[in-house]
C-alpha cells in the first residue's frame, strides 16, 4: 500500500455541519456554522471556536443550542458561516431562519432545522467551548418509531479535503453487534 502525506491538517472524517444559535442580550438570535465538534461525554459538547458575535452572546447568556445542518438547508447553513453577524445583524433571519425559544436553556431552536441539542456553557476558554447537554429536540417529521431517523433527518457533513459538503451514505453495519462475529 503506499500512503500520500498531507502533513498536519485538521481533516478527521466526516465533521458533522453544527449550526450553534444563540440570543445576544437583547433576545436577538444569532448563528454560526462550526465544524469542529464533537461528543465528549454522554451529555457533553466540545467545539473549538474563534471569536464570533456568537461567542459574546455565549458570555452573556450561558447557553446555546447546536443543530445539524441537513441536505435541504446547505443554502443558509453555509451562509451562516460566511457571514458576520457584526457586520450584517439581521444574518439569522436573512437566512430565512426562524426561532422558537428553548424550553430547557436561553437560547433559540431553529425551526428550519430539525434536531437540536440544547445546551448551557460549561466553560468557553481558549477558542474551546464545552456544553453540558440538558436536552435532545427532534420535529416529529424525523422521527421513526420513537427514535431520530438519519434517513429523514438527512443531516451533512463537511468534507474539508475537498471544501464541500456531503449528505450520509446507507447503513453498512451494527453497531455494538457485527464486531461481535469476531468474539
Amino acid at each position: 500500500m503506499s500512503r500520500v502525506n498531507y502533513g498536519a491538517k485538521p481533516i478527521m472524517l466526516p465533521q458533522p455541519v453544527l449550526i450553534i444559535a444563540t440570543y445576544d442580550e437583547n433576545g436577538v438570535p444569532n448563528a454560526m456554522n462550526a465544524a469542529w465538534g464533537i461528543t465528549t461525554d454522554f451529555s457533553e459538547i466540545t467545539i473549538s471556536l474563534g471569536k464570533h458575535k456568537t461567542t459574546d452572546n455565549l458570555m452573556v447568556k450561558k447557553a446555546f443550542t447546536v443543530s445539524m445542518g441537513t441536505e435541504d438547508t446547505v443554502i443558509p447553513c453555509d451562509y451562516v458561516g460566511i457571514e458576520s453577524a457584526a457586520k450584517v445583524p439581521e444574518k439569522f433571519f436573512r437566512a430565512g431562519f426562524h426561532a422558537t425559544k428553548s424550553e430547557f436553556v436561553d437560547a433559540p431552536l431553529i425551526d428550519e432545522l430539525p434536531m437540536a441539542l440544547e445546551c448551557k456553557v460549561k466553560s468557553f476558554s481558549d477558542g474551546i467551548l464545552v456544553g453540558e447537554i440538558v436536552n435532545v429536540s427532534a420535529d416529529e417529521s424525523v422521527v421513526t418509531d420513537g427514535k431520530i431517523d438519519l434517513k429523514k433527518l438527512k443531516p451533512i457533513a463537511f468534507d474539508p479535503c475537498n471544501y464541500a459538503y456531503v449528505g450520509l451514505g446507507e447503513k453498512v453495519g451494527n453497531a455494538f453487534k457485527d464486531g461481535a462475529k469476531l468474539k
